[in-house]
């Protein structure tokens, strides 16, 4: 079982962390904004689009490549963005060695990650404003998963499944 990156060795180091980030349409004027502040905050961000507004794409067309650039430890960990943050969600689990959350408040941004070795946070761009959005990747993105054994029993019973 992988267990996700300590931001505190990468600080250390001045290694800059890689960040993935996404969004459809719901979610493309919240990553814009969080692409910036990511930047400003001296992190790699590789952004897998959309690239422009438009109406009509799919969320999963941009949450799949994120999280397999995930499960394949090309960036450290992600940031998906739609409407509401659900179908990101849902997408985004199914790629084997993703836990992704839809994160609305601060305990669940560091506790997903402390607890859980969550890996990608989800936000909706219609429901999450942007000074909030900020506080919470900020959270997420500064949390280290303890692992502690019953951290890693769990998460090894949620391994099992991905199999």
């Amino acid at each position: 079982m992988k267990c996700g990156p300590n931001p505190e060795a990468f600080n250390q180091y001045k290694i800059k962390m890689k960040i993935g980030i996404c969004s459809d349409h719901g979610g493309y004027a919240l990553k814009e904004i969080l692409r910036e502040f990511l930047l400003k905050m001296d992190f790699e961000v590789v952004d897998f689009g959309a690239y422009k507004l438009d109406e009509q794409d799919d969320y999963p067309d941009y949450v799949i490549p994120l999280a397999r650039a995930i499960a394949t430890l090309t960036v450290s960990r992600g940031i998906a963005i739609c409407g509401s943050g659900i179908g990101a969600s849902i997408a985004a689990n199914k790629v084997a060695g993703v836990r992704a959350a839809l994160i609305t408040e601060h305990f669940s941004a560091h506790q997903g990650v402390e607890d859980d070795d969550m890996n990608m946070i989800c936000l909706g761009g219609w429901i999450t404003g942007s000074a909030s959005a900020k506080e919470l990747v900020s959270t997420f993105l500064k949390a280290q998963f303890t692992g502690e054994e019953r951290h890693r029993r769990r998460l090894q019973k949620v391994s099992e499944l991905e199999k």
